[in-house]
């Protein structure tokens, strides 16, 4: 999922642009952060409204640049409206004021913890989700009270211009949400400009020199890298809702999703069922740009050379292959692959494919399971199937991943309250829910003295006896 594709040193055309961008999204920070929270929800809200109320022309527009079909894309804008009205009805109760307990020893004080915008955030969007993705950053920073400069997908520039114009109809001028387009040297232009957070979505490789670009002025980043998602299929499963899920997770919106499935690890016992079960459904999937399609085209070639690579390679170390094979991959569509029996060194395992590829292998025990889907380098989304939900629960408990989905699949996402990040090669930090907003603020501790303590420690004109007393004191409270 590469969104920037190349980081130049040399400032250019771009940074001009960039920076123009920034120096506006700064003069407007002051003014938006007075609206406080109850003005900026006001004014987000109405942004919700807004887009649901022109959702037709989003959801055309998302088509137009991906290529999805027409419900894929409208999943989209339902998640997109979901977020942002929890996002910003939310972001009172999370950031808001908070009094924190002094402790015994410096109970004459009272304390506030509050959590203050960074300014401005920098966000760099992905092409496979160009409306949802961006949103979760762009609303969370927006209703903490940063303003916004967003660069979307080179592949997707005028959903990134639709979103920042139907904000601007509801907020007027000054704008709060800037875009500004290009390929990677706009990328590297925002990342080095003196904006106060960068969240990036899109591929590992891409996510690394986002982070050293970010670097040389030490500006935090949020990463959203790429993901290898498993599935545990464990002996009790419901094995037609497991097979349904894991072609649905793996196919939808022909593979480019970042927390999309690409390995399943079943129980030996129900392996064939399971197996007969994914490939019946996966084979009657339609691919194409008509409207009883199920996948549309892969939007990036180059991706096109990477599916098809990772099947050859499977096929060449020994996997089966049980629906489609090489010729499923007719530019710009790929059809469904189910492969079986893949080593576990091979590229379909390793590597995200970023396409509709399902590897399917059998595994002696869940422990094994577990061991293998934890193996990689990748740890965004995973899922686990188990009639047993306490032991779905526990298997999920053991699973490298910063979302887990327990008899489901990708739930997490359609959860605006859940947090949605991962860890190792999938990259850190959060969007969505209390963990998402408190991303673009900075914590910020206020004591207050409210009368003058008997003893006073922290003067050098305290007594002779101040200290002893005071060990004397601890010893008591927490000595037993």
């Amino acid at each position: 999922m590469t969104t920037v594709s190349d980081f130049p040193a040399a400032a250019g055309p771009e940074a001009d642009g960039v920076d123009a961008a920034v120096a506006a999204a700064r003069s407007a920070q002051p003014g938006w952060d007075a609206l406080g929270f109850a003005g900026r929800r006001k004014v987000l809200l109405a942004w919700c409204t807004l887009i649901l109320r022109r959702s037709d022309e989003l959801i055309s527009l998302i088509r137009a640049e991906t290529g999805k079909t027409a419900d894929d894309a409208r999943l989209e804008v339902v998640l997109v409206a979901h977020h942002l009205r929890w996002t910003a009805t939310h972001a009172a109760r999370v950031l808001g004021r908070r009094r924190v307990s002094p402790g015994l020893l410096m109970f004459n004080h009272s304390v506030e913890v509050t959590h203050r915008p960074l300014g401005v955030v920098g966000v760099i969007g992905p092409w496979n989700y160009p409306a949802f993705i961006p949103v979760g950053p762009v609303s969370a920073a927006l209703a903490a009270g940063n303003t916004v400069v967003l660069k979307p997908s080179e592949q997707t520039p005028k959903t990134g211009e639709w979103l920042a114009a139907t904000l601007a109809e509801v907020t007027g001028a000054p704008r709060v949400l800037h875009v500004v387009q290009g390929d990677g040297a706009a990328g590297a232009a925002l990342c080095r400009a003196a904006v106060d957070k960068v969240s990036f979505t899109g591929s590992s490789a891409t996510g690394r020199r986002v982070m050293a670009a970010c670097a040389e002025n030490l500006t935090p980043v949020v990463i959203e890298g790429g993901g290898k998602d498993a599935m545990v299929v464990a002996a009790d499963a419901d094995l037609d809702a497991a097979a349904d899920a894991a072609v649905w997770a793996a196919m939808t919106n022909a593979g480019q999703t970042c927390v999309g499935l690409e390995r399943v690890y079943v129980v030996g016992a129900v392996a064939d069922r399971f197996l007969d079960l994914v490939a019946e459904r996966a084979a009657g999937l339609r691919v194409g740009d008509g409207a009883d399609a199920d996948l549309g085209r892969i939007v990036l070639p180059k991706q096109l050379d990477v599916i098809a690579a990772h099947v050859r390679d499977a096929l060449a170390r020994g996997a089966r292959a049980v629906v489609g094979g090489p010729h499923s991959i007719t530019p710009p569509y790929a059809a469904p692959v189910v492969l079986a029996d893949v080593p576990e060194d091979s590229a379909a395992v390793t590597e995200e494919t970023f396409g509709p590829v399902l590897v399917v292998n059998r595994v002696t025990t869940v422990d094994e399971a577990v061991a293998r889907a934890n193996a990689g380098g990748y740890g965004l989304g995973a899922a686990v199937f188990s009639r047993d939900r306490d032991g779905g629960r526990s298997i999920a408990a053991r699973l490298r991943a910063g979302m887990v989905s327990v008899n489901a699949v990708i739930a997490f996402a359609g959860m605006p309250a859940v947090p949605f990040g991962g860890v190792g090669d999938s990259g850190f930090g959060r969007v969505h829910g209390p963990e998402g907003l408190r991303e673009f603020t900075r914590t910020q501790a206020i004591t207050s003295q409210r009368f003058r303590p008997l003893m006073h420690p922290t003067s050098f004109r305290r007594g002779p006896g101040t200290m002893p007393t005071l060990v004397r004191m601890v010893r008591t409270l927490y000595g037993r």
